[in-house]
């Protein structure tokens, strides 16, 4: 009779072993999905991934060229500004009582500043019309101030 109790607690004993082992395996994995559905939700995490990352770069790329063109504005506005001063340098040179003096021109963004000394009232106002008529000047600034020899 031993042995009939061995045959019959083998296979129970197996079974309850299987029994405990995929209930094991159940609790272990609580996501229920079958992995053509884990893969499809995988892909789907990737689209929206690389869909964030090509709107990143999109407005990286958006932020760079918007100050590519800040820096090409002030590029040009300092070269047209270099331009204006170097004309009224030589506009001044030009004039016969204005060449012998020291002048000081300064530019930004179209105005132009004038400082140092002028020989006479005249030659004061004479600067301002000689600046005035240089392209791109926009306003003159005088500050020239009289000599005390003129």
């Amino acid at each position: 009779m031993t042995q009939r109790t061995t045959h019959t607690r083998v296979p129970l004993l197996a079974a309850l072993a299987l029994a405990a082992a995929l209930t094991a395996c159940g609790k272990h994995n609580d996501d229920e999905r079958t992995a053509g559905q884990k893969l499809d939700g995988a892909i789907s995490e990737a689209k929206q991934s690389a869909q964030e990352t090509k709107q990143d770069a999109k407005q990286a790329m958006n932020d760079a060229e918007n100050s590519a063109a800040r820096a090409a504005d002030k590029t040009t506005q300092v070269a047209g500004d270099m331009a204006i001063t170097a004309k009224v340098n030589a506009a001044l040179v030009a004039d016969d009582k204005l060449k012998a003096t020291q002048i000081n021109v300064d530019t930004q963004a179209g105005q132009v500043t004038l400082t140092g000394q002028a020989p006479d009232a005249k030659s004061r106002e004479r600067a301002t019309t000689l600046a005035s008529a240089v392209d791109g000047v926009k306003n003159v600034n005088n500050q020239l101030v009289v000599g005390k020899n003129g």
